[in-house]
Formats: C-alpha cells, sequence, structure tokens
C-alpha cells in the first residue's frame, strides 16, 4: 500500500530545525584580527631573520653591503675602478681609528648606538632653518652603509635603528669600528682604510701617520666632494681640527673601544 501523499513531502522536506545552519559571512574585524595576526608573523620571521644576519656578520666579513651595490647600480659619476681589501682591525693603523672617531663620533666608547644629546642639539638646530645637520654616531653609519639604501625616509631610519640597537647587542665596539673602517667609502669606488691608503699615500693602512690619517677622516662626510689628494684648503683646515680632538681624546678612547684595562 503507498504511503499518504503528505508523508512523503514531510519526509523529502524535513522541519527546518533539523537543517545545519548557514555559516555566518566573515565580519570585518574577523578579517581585521587575521591580517594583524599575518603581519605579527612577518614581522616575527623578519625580526628573528634580521638577527641571525647580525649574528652571523659578528664572525665572517660581508663580502658586500647595500651602499656599494647602490653606488654600483646608480653611480653619482663615472667610477673607473673600484678598490677594496677587507683587512683585520689590528692591520688598521691606530691613528685612523681614532681619527674617524675623532671626526665622526667622540662618544663612541660611551653609547649605546645613539648620542641622544647630539640627536637633541641635532633636531633644535635643524629647526631653526638651518641647514640639515646630522648627528649619527659610527654604529648608525656602519648600519647604513651595510644594510640601508640613501634614502632619507622614516622608513629606512626606523630600519637602521633596529639594526644599529642589534649590532650594539650582538658586537663589541671593536667590531663596529672594524667594518665600518672597512666598507666606509673614502672616494669615488675606493671602499675601506686599505684601499684608501694604497691609493692615496702608497701604503697600507697599518702604516698611516697622523697626519694621513686625520685628511682620510676629513674627507668622509662627503668623498665625492671632499678630495684627499690633493687636499682642498677646507680638508686641510678639518684635518687640523681632527688632529687636535685626538689629542685630547687620547688613547684611553682606543683602549675603551678594545676593551683594553
Amino acid at each position: 500500500m503507498n504511503a499518504p501523499l503528505y508523508a512523503m513531502r514531510d519526509h523529502a522536506n524535513p522541519p527546518s530545525h533539523n537543517r545545519s545552519p548557514r555559516p555566518r559571512p566573515t565580519s570585518f574585524t574577523s578579517r581585521l584580527k587575521r591580517l594583524a595576526f599575518m603581519l605579527c608573523k612577518l614581522m616575527c620571521v623578519l625580526g628573528l631573520s634580521s638577527m641571525m644576519l647580525v649574528v652571523s656578520l659578528r664572525f665572517i666579513d660581508p663580502p658586500l653591503w647595500t651602499w656599494r651595490i647602490e653606488r654600483a647600480l646608480f653611480p653619482p659619476a663615472e667610477i673607473a675602478v673600484v678598490r677594496h681589501q677587507w683587512v683585520d682591525i689590528s692591520k688598521i693603523s691606530k691613528e685612523l681609528q681614532l681619527a674617524v672617531i675623532a671626526a665622526e663620533d667622540q662618544k663612541f666608547a660611551e653609547h649605546r648606538g645613539f648620542d641622544l644629546a647630539a640627536i637633541s642639539a641635532a633636531l633644535k638646530y635643524n629647526q631653526r632653518g638651518n641647514k640639515v645637520r646630522g648627528a649619527s654616531t659610527l654604529s648608525q653609519q656602519t648600519a647604513k652603509n651595510l644594510f640601508m639604501w640613501s634614502s632619507r625616509s622614516f622608513i629606512r631610519k626606523g630600519i637602521e635603528a633596529w639594526f644599529t640597537m642589534l649590532m650594539e647587542l650582538f658586537w663589541d665596539k671593536s667590531r663596529i669600528l672594524e667594518v665600518y673602517l672597512n666598507i666606509v667609502e673614502f672616494g669615488p669606488g675606493i671602499y675601506g682604510a686599505e684601499a684608501a691608503a694604497k691609493h692615496y699615500f702608497g701604503r697600507p693602512a697599518a702604516q698611516l701617520t697622523r697626519v694621513e690619517a686625520s685628511l682620510l677622516a676629513a674627507a668622509l662626510p662627503n668623498p665625492w666632494r671632499y678630495k684627499v689628494s690633493p687636499a682642498s684648503a677646507y680638508v686641510e683646515r678639518r684635518a687640523q681640527w681632527i688632529r687636535k680632538q685626538m689629542r685630547q681624546l687620547g688613547d684611553v678612547t682606543l683602549h675603551k673601544v678594545h676593551g683594553i684595562d
């Protein structure tokens, strides 16, 4: 005997309370939380990667760095020959080590990567509408030359500060100074103390005199503009000022940098 028609309809279409609920569309808040989680995860990955990179460079001499790569891709002028030779800090004249500290960052041995007093003074100076003055320490300059590009954006300065903190955390001052002196540009296509010493004075960096060291340090603010040899009147005056600062700083500064009691 066939089942009643209404029973067949009820079997084919059960009551609505037995149906699975429809999935609700993802809310904007949920999407925002998911995006935030992904960004946090990305930041953690980038942070750990940068830490590992800085730790490895504590023991490995970098074969390339971003400043040199950018100069190769976008040189301000034509470069005939690129010169560079890495040398240990012990093979760089103490005169040059002290000269760059005297010229660029006299509190290098004391600060932890940032000279807050110099930053504050530079901000006040720049707010008065004068020519822009920087306050970068040797640690910051090393981070910029090694990892950064030449833009002056806040993003770049923020990343530079991050790498500066990592270097100060995982390296000692001697390593920071060693890397700086091996990658800094002393002239068009002339990178590092050894290449500069041989190019300008025909001798290795270990044999540089105080006068020669002060001339090299005097050109650092803009080695494409300020010439070491023949030295301009400005470079000569600045080199004299640097030598005066070197006498005031003395060997005590280098002892602190290299951890010598």
